[in-house]
C-alpha cells in the first residue's frame, strides 16, 4: 500500500469518527467509531503495519508523547486552580475511588495485571492509554496491550450519558433556586478579552524578544529542550528511584511556564498540536492490529467489569467528599466523571445541557458560571495530570 494512500485512509477514518460524534452531539464518541473502523480494517484489507507505512513509526510516537505531555504542563496555572480547590479535591476523590475499588474488588474477579492496566486509561485519556499499552507490550502481554486501548475507546459510553443526567439534575436544581430568588451569589465568567490575553501571553524570559524571532521552530526548540531535561532527570534518578520521564515532562512543563521559558500551549502556537494528536491517535489504533475477534471476546468481561466497579467507587468517594465540602452529589459525580473523557467533551456536554435546560440568556449565564468552570478544571486535573502520573507509576508493576 502506498504511503499517502495509507495516511489518507487513516485520516478519513478519524474524520468519520468526528463527523458521527458531531452529528450525535458527542453521544457516540469519535474514538469509539474510529476504533471500530480500524478493527474492521485490520480484519479485512489493512496491512498490519498500515500506521508505520503511513509515516507514524513507534519512534515518532515516542517523540510526540514527550512534546504533548510537556505541552500539557504549560496549561497548568496555579492561580486558576486555587479558585476551584473543592473541584480538585472531588475529582481526586473520584479517581481514588476507582483505584481503591478496582484494587480491592477488581483483583478478586480479575488478575492483578489486568486491573493495573485498566486503571490509568479509565481515569485518563490518550497518553495514559498509550503508556499502559506500550508497557504491556514490553512485558510480553499482548492481550493486555489491546485491553488498555479498548478500555480507552469504550469508557466514554459510560461517561457521556451519566454526566448529562447529573448535569441536568444539577441545572434544574439551580434554576429552581434562581427563579425563587434563592441564588444570587454567582459571578459571571471572565470576558473573552481576558481569555485572549492569557492565550497571547509571552514567556517572561523572552519578553524583550521581537515577535518576528519567536518563530514556530524556536517554540519547538524550547519544547524539545524541556522534554530532554525531563528525560535526563529520569535517567539520572534511575539508580536511586524509577521515575517515568513522562511524569517529569508534565512537571517540567509546569516549571518551564512558571519561570517564563515556555508560553501557554506552545505546541498549538507552533501549529503542531493537531498533527501531534492525529499521529498519536493513529499510533493508539496501531495497537489494535493484534486484536482478533477471539481476543475481543476474551477481554469483554474484564472490560465491562472494570468500568462498572470503577464507576461505583468513583460515585461513592465523590459523594462522600462532596458532602463534606457541601457540593451537591450530582455536581460532585459529574466532575469526577470527566476522568472518562476530559476536554473537549466536558465543555460540549455542559454547554449542550445548559442550552437544553433554558432559553433565557441570564439563566444560561448563571448555569454557565456555576457548572462550566468546575467541569473544565476537573477534566484538566483528571485527564491531563493525574492519569499521566498514575500511568507512570502503574506501568512499573507490569
Amino acid at each position: 500500500m502506498p504511503q499517502m494512500l495509507a495516511l489518507a485512509i487513516m485520516a478519513f477514518i478519524l474524520f468519520i469518527g468526528e463527523l458521527i460524534s458531531i452529528r450525535t452531539k458527542a453521544w457516540i464518541p469519535s474514538i469509539f467509531v474510529s476504533g471500530v473502523l480500524f478493527l474492521i480494517g485490520y480484519w479485512t484489507f489493512f496491512p498490519e503495519d498500515i500506521v508505520t507505512i503511513g509515516g507514524i513509526p513507534p519512534v515518532v510516537a515516542t517523540l510526540l508523547i514527550y512534546l504533548l505531555i510537556t505541552n500539557m504542563g504549560t496549561l497548568l496555572s496555579l492561580d486558576e486552580l486555587k479558585k476551584q480547590w473543592r473541584t480538585i479535591l472531588i475529582a481526586l476523590s473520584g479517581i481514588l475511588g476507582i483505584v481503591v475499588f478496582l484494587l480491592a474488588i477488581g483483583t478478586l474477579l480479575f488478575d492483578f495485571q489486568t486491573v493495573i492496566v485498566a486503571i490509568p486509561p479509565l481515569v485518563g485519556g490518550l497518553v495514559s492509554a498509550l503508556i499502559m499499552s506500550e508497557g504491556a507490550t514490553a512485558a510480553g502481554l499482548p492481550t493486555l496491550a489491546v485491553f488498555a486501548i479498548v478500555i480507552y475507546v469504550i469508557q466514554g459510553f459510560a461517561g457521556y450519558p451519566l454526566t448529562s443526567v447529573m448535569l441536568k439534575r444539577e441545572g434544574r436544581n439551580l434554576l429552581q433556586k434562581y427563579r425563587n430568588n434563592e441564588l444570587t451569589d454567582y459571578a459571571p465568567l471572565a470576558t473573552g478579552t481576558a481569555e485572549e490575553k492569557v492565550q497571547d501571553e509571552k514567556p517572561k524570559l523572552f519578553a524583550a524578544l521581537p515577535e518576528k524571532y519567536n518563530t514556530d521552530f524556536f517554540k519547538f526548540f524550547r519544547l524539545a529542550l524541556v522534554g530532554y531535561a525531563a528525560y535526563l532527570a529520569s535517567t539520572l534518578a534511575a539508580p536511586i528511584v524509577e521515575i517515568s520521564p513522562y511524569v517529569l515532562c508534565l512537571l517540567f512543563g509546569v516549571l518551564a511556564r512558571s519561570i517564563g521559558f515556555l508560553e501557554r500551549h506552545p505546541l498549538q502556537k507552533a501549529n503542531g498540536f493537531g498533527f501531534a494528536i492525529m499521529a498519536l491517535l493513529l499510533f493508539i489504533f496501531d495497537g489494535l492490529k493484534t486484536a482478533t475477534p477471539q481476543m475481543m471476546l476474551e477481554i469483554l468481561y474484564p472490560l465491562i467489569g472494570c468500568i462498572i466497579i470503577g464507576l461505583v467507587g468513583m460515585y461513592i468517594f465523590s459523594f462522600i467528599i462532596g458532602k463534606i465540602l457541601k457540593v451537591s452529589k450530582e455536581m460532585a459525580f459529574a466532575c469526577s466523571l470527566t476522568a472518562l473523557y476530559g476536554f473537549p467533551a466536558d465543555y460540549i456536554i455542559t454547554v449542550e445541557v445548559i442550552n437544553a435546560l433554558t432559553q433565557d440568556e441570564k439563566e444560561r449565564e448563571m448555569l454557565t458560571s456555576r457548572m462550566l468552570p468546575p467541569m473544565l478544571v476537573a477534566g484538566f486535573i483528571t485527564v491531563t495530570i493525574v492519569s499521566v502520573i498514575l500511568a507512570g507509576i502503574f506501568v512499573g508493576f507490569l
